[in-house]
């Protein structure tokens, strides 16, 4: 175990003792013993409530300063005082910037007091600079901490937050696209059943594969998916060369679907390929929900050195014009953003309906 690792597992309450039974070690070996009752009186006053700063810092402060005063009224001088410049810190660290400077303030009042009673030969000056350059040190570091651990704390939240965003969007569209294909294929199976039993026991093997295939991308997206399980090999992370697929899919639940794909796609980073999977997904999927039998679809992939270009259309009646869009529109333009695309969307002048975006993956967007 390394010497930094063996320091990162001990309590902070220990740290936070350090210090104090440092300055009480001090004071029992420099004070004779008529003196050593107040001074380590006087001390454990000023250094134990330390141990608790990071829980009550103003109180920790208020009483540290409290015994600061009763140690300038004695009149004798401690080691001890640098007690208030770590309590200072600490509220520094953790209040607000109004208290920070009353803090500050006190603090100073402080090194005030003891420069007029303690500086030697009359000089003032050289010792209250070097007190105020020590209180002013303290506060900044402290707020430095402060503002750091805010700062972290930002990236974190919004961390979390674009995790859980993209979560969502895998949920919506895994959920969405695998529930209408087996709908369909369960409607298809329903109506086969007595007709032609063969087609109605292809629908329903169709119907298991694409439950486990959903089973498998939502363990994916939720982190919880080995890649030495079967079913990572099984079911690799959906692409561009998936899209074949996707598209037999489409055409087994009810939607003739042609795909083209132009230029090879070896290049492409698996994030990105990933995006123009789920976009094609998302559109076919809105095509065979809200279009009537009968309806084709048709996708075409262009693969470029650094872009990548997406367009479905399909035949269906003529829509009216879209004002607002649905989740699925939306976590269309969230994917395509991220590539520096923008999601086109909406009825084709002569009927049916087209979605267009194009990918930067080369370089900055």
């Amino acid at each position: 175990m390394t010497e930094r690792h063996w320091a990162s597992r001990l309590p902070q309450a220990a740290w936070d003792s350090l210090l104090p039974a440092l300055l009480l070690l001090n004071v029992l070996t420099m004070w004779t013993p008529a003196e050593l009752p107040v001074a380590a009186a006087l001390t454990v006053a000023l250094a134990l409530p330390l141990v608790w700063r990071r829980r009550a810092p103003l109180t920790v402060f208020g009483v540290v300063t409290a015994a600061a005063v009763v140690q300038w009224l004695v009149d004798i001088q401690l080691p001890a005082d640098v007690a208030l410049l770590v309590a200072l810190y600490t509220v520094a660290a953790n209040s607000s910037r109004r208290v920070t400077l009353v803090a500050v303030a006190v603090v100073e009042v402080g090194a005030v007091l003891a420069c007029l009673r303690w500086a030697t030969d009359s000089a003032f000056l050289t010792p209250f600079a070097a007190l105020t350059a020590m209180v002013v040190a303290a506060a900044v570091l402290g707020v430095n901490d402060r503002t750091t651990r805010a700062y972290l704390g930002a990236v974190r939240d919004r961390a979390v937050a674009e995790e859980r965003a993209r979560i969502t969007r895998e949920m919506h569209d895994i959920v969405t696209h695998n529930l209408s294909v087996m709908v369909a294929l369960t409607d298809a199976a329903v109506y086969a059943q007595h007709r032609s039993p063969d087609k109605a026991t292809t629908a329903m093997l169709q119907v298991s594969e694409t439950g486990r295939q959903a089973l498998t991308d939502m363990r994916r997206s939720l982190g919880v998916l080995r890649t030495d399980e079967p079913d990572a090999a099984r079911h690799p992370l959906p692409g561009i060369a998936q899209l074949e697929t996707l598209a037999g899919q489409m055409c087994a639940a009810g939607l003739p679907t042609g795909l083209d794909i132009d230029g090879g796609h070896a290049h492409i980073p698996a994030t990105a390929q990933l995006t123009v999977y789920r976009l094609v997904q998302e559109a076919l999927t809105n095509t065979l929900k809200h279009t009537p039998t009968g309806t084709c679809a048709k996708v075409r992939i262009e693969c470029a050195a650094e872009t990548v270009t997406v367009d479905v259309t399909d035949t269906g009646p003529p829509a009216p014009p879209v004002t607002t869009y649905g989740h699925g529109i939306t976590g269309m333009r969230e994917r395509s953003a991220d590539y520096g695309g923008t999601v086109l969307a909406g009825p084709l002048p002569g009927g049916g309906w087209g979605v267009h975006t194009r990918l930067v993956f080369g370089g900055v967007p």
